[in-house]
């Protein structure tokens, strides 16, 4: 078995921002209600004519500059995404083609807010088996295209973005361990119920606004802070490693009170969390991508250290990942 680790991040936002106070016009809410309850200040939305293609592509090319790789070496790409371009074909064949990857396989996934911690699992597979030497996973939201903004409890929490990552073998260090999990008999609690075959969408679906994510808030949170708590434990002690082993911890940006809450649970210091969920909102697949990214830019993660990234999502599915940065 290979080592496999990740040789280069990449991010990319859009330059459209929607504050707090933007928000109370449209709701009835509060800056303070939404800083209190979930930590997000604003939020990063796609202009008319961006979809998740146009996030993934800058993300990538940012990505591939910092691994000093050139898109035809790329063997894999896998996209995680909720909000594609269209069903089909995947992101990740419009992908291959804007980079001129020609020699990569090529796939979405749909695992919600854990995308990017699946797409890593993934992509190990594949490397540390000898099936690919080089691969890019990049978790890619346009979570505005699937928000009630006139639903005051869910649009305050989501926003737009694209982080990549490429991942390839390595001497030393690396990934020395992952955990996935999945429930899907808790999928009512967070789903959006039109579009697919089940609803296809008619004047009837889009008149019960049933194209917009549905949530129950509570119980969701109760269960994010177990089963991410529970993949972080788990993760570390299938690499023989401890919570005070952990230099950088890097969970899903959902809310801020469930990171701070999984960190105290976990034993982590609030130090080592990085947040940058203030900024950018809750971005599914994207959060916890582009959180790696910034923590690496600013320093956060140096040579050595320990990272465990740890994320939560509809379905339900969960996972965490312990790497040697």
């Amino acid at each position: 078995m290979r080592k496999v680790g990740i040789i280069g991040v990449g991010e990319y936002l859009p330059e459209r921002i929607l504050n707090n106070a933007d928000l109370e016009k449209l709701v009835d809410t509060s800056d303070e209600w939404i800083t209190t309850r979930t930590g997000i200040k604003e939020r990063h939305l796609v202009s008319k004519n961006e979809a998740a293609s146009d996030l993934a592509i800058k993300a990538a090319k940012q990505a591939l500059s910092s691994a000093k790789l050139k898109p035809q070496n790329l063997d894999l790409i896998v996209v995680a995404t909720i909000t594609p371009d269209m069903p089909f074909p995947s992101v990740a064949c419009i992908l291959q083609n804007v980079l001129s990857a020609k020699n990569a396989i090529c796939f979405d996934i749909s695992a919600a807010c854990a995308g990017f911690v699946y797409a890593i699992v993934i992509a190990q597979q594949f490397i540390a088996r000898g099936s690919c030497k080089n691969a890019l996973i990049v978790g890619t939201e346009v979570l505005s295209s699937i928000t009630d903004w006139e639903d005051r409890n869910t649009c305050v929490l989501f926003g737009d973005g694209a982080g990549a990552a490429v991942l390839s073998e390595v001497k030393t260090g690396g990934i020395l361990s992952t955990y996935i999990g999945s429930d899907g008999a808790m999928a009512d609690l967070l789903f959006m119920p039109g579009g697919g075959s089940r609803n296809p969408t008619t004047h009837k679906t889009i008149d019960n606004r049933l194209h917009y994510v549905k949530m129950r808030g509570n119980e969701l949170f109760k269960l994010a802070v177990k089963s991410m708590t529970e993949a972080g434990h788990k993760a570390l002690a299938k690499a023989g490693l401890s919570c005070k082993d952990v230099a950088c911890f890097i969970p899903h940006q959902a809310n801020i009170r469930i990171l701070l809450a999984v960190a105290k649970r976990l034993g982590i210091d609030e130090k080592k969390i990085y947040i940058n969920i203030a900024k950018y909102g809750n971005m599914s697949s994207a959060s916890t991508a582009t959180a790696l990214c910034e923590a690496v830019k600013e320093g956060m993660i140096k040579k050595g250290d320990i990272v465990l990234l740890d994320a939560f999502g509809a379905g339900l599915v969960w996972g965490a990942v312990v790497i040697k940065w």
